[in-house]
């Protein structure tokens, strides 16, 4: 394998510097014709192929595009990370992704280590930390911030529209006849949960209808925080026909909580997810919920990040949602009270499967 041919070479032959080199290869060469004539012609003969690494390094570039997300344990931010990684694919840019795990320190360390590590700009999906933090950083690097808005950075967000969402959602179990309702939260600080969330119960009180206060519970977007909130909810043995899940994961975990307790979906609880993630259509029965194009949000905060280091404009981006109607959801049967059952035993029909 022939060895590549470097920029001093290429000198030597054309009988000037490398430094003059360089220049004429990224334009800013003030040479004569005959001299920038006689190196691009060494440049063709020697096959020379410049180092984009070595450029970007010249230029005070990293070539790298540092993503910070709740958790990497997640098929929502999974799903979004593919879409951003296909975005980059055909640039000579890379992302290191960090998990902030949820928590403002992890993710202040996270950002900490990608400034340190001179990334050229930063998509921060969700998060916790305070806007004034990400408005400081972006005046050091690019910032594109998924699913929150940020004061001061109103063009560098991309949002879903959750008061839209979760007004589908009431109105979709409304209008099968549910009126008596519990539902399990998102992460307590992240925006997008406390969006959905007031968005859900103003809907409902709209109509007329309120959620007791120990049927609302936390289950910080997890699958584990889905099943022990459904537990805590059923454990207070107050009646509801419809549980609302924050997102599909939580909603997983809520199935397998009513499955323990003998609760039939849909036939005695309707349940709903949030996300559209791949596994929705394959739980038993298939999941209700509502559908953000998770995908191309990934693909769309990669390439607004990239239009930030052209120096291009770029405007908020408002995704729609869709409201995904499966099995999961019916119009409700006679109330009866969730019960205070062990797990495994029996509490309000037989165990649907």
């Amino acid at each position: 394998m022939m060895e590549a041919v470097t920029l001093a070479q290429v000198a030597r032959e054309a009988g000037v510097s490398p430094s003059t080199v360089s220049r004429i290869l990224n334009g800013t060469a003030n040479v004569t014709p005959e001299k920038r004539a006689r190196v691009e012609s060494v440049i063709t003969r020697l096959n020379y192929r410049p180092n984009p690494q070595a450029q970007a390094l010249a230029g005070g570039r990293s070539l790298t595009i540092g993503v910070i997300t709740p958790t990497l344990n997640s098929t929502f931010y999974g799903e979004a990370l593919a879409g951003i990684e296909a975005a980059l694919n055909d640039t000579p840019y890379h992302p290191i992704v960090i998990s902030g795990q949820w928590r403002t320190e992890r993710e202040q360390e996270a950002l900490d280590l990608l400034l340190a590590r001179r990334v050229d700009a930063v998509i921060m999906m969700g998060g916790i930390l305070d806007d004034e933090i990400l408005t400081h950083v972006s005046r050091r690097v690019p910032l594109i911030a998924v699913g929150r808005d940020v004061r001061g950075l109103d063009h560098s967000c991309i949002v879903l529209d959750n008061i839209k969402a979760m007004q589908q959602v009431a109105r979709h179990l409304l209008g099968l006849g549910h009126r008596q309702f519990a539902y399990i939260s998102g992460a307590e600080r992240q925006q997008d949960a406390m969006e959905r969330r007031h968005a859900f119960l103003n809907c409902l009180g709209a109509h007329g209808v309120t959620v007791a206060p120990e049927l609302i519970q936390l289950g910080q977007y997890t699958e584990e925080g889905g099943l022990r909130a459904a537990e805590a909810i059923l454990d207070t043995g107050l009646p509801f026909t419809a549980l609302v899940c924050a997102n599909d994961q939580m909603a997983l975990g809520a199935r397998l909580a009513l499955y323990r307790r003998g609760v039939n979906v849909p036939g005695d609880v309707s349940l709903t997810g949030f996300d559209d993630v791949f596994t929705s259509s394959l739980m038993t029965p298939p999941l209700t919920t509502v559908r953000q194009a998770i995908y191309d949000i990934g693909l769309m905060a990669a390439r607004e990040a990239l239009n930030l280091l052209d120096g291009q404009p770029v405007v908020r981006q408002v995704f729609e949602p869709e409201l995904i109607i499966r099995e999961s959801t019916a119009p409700p049967a006679a109330p009866r009270r969730a019960g205070r059952a062990k797990r495994g035993v029996t509490a309000m029909s037989t165990p649907d499967g």
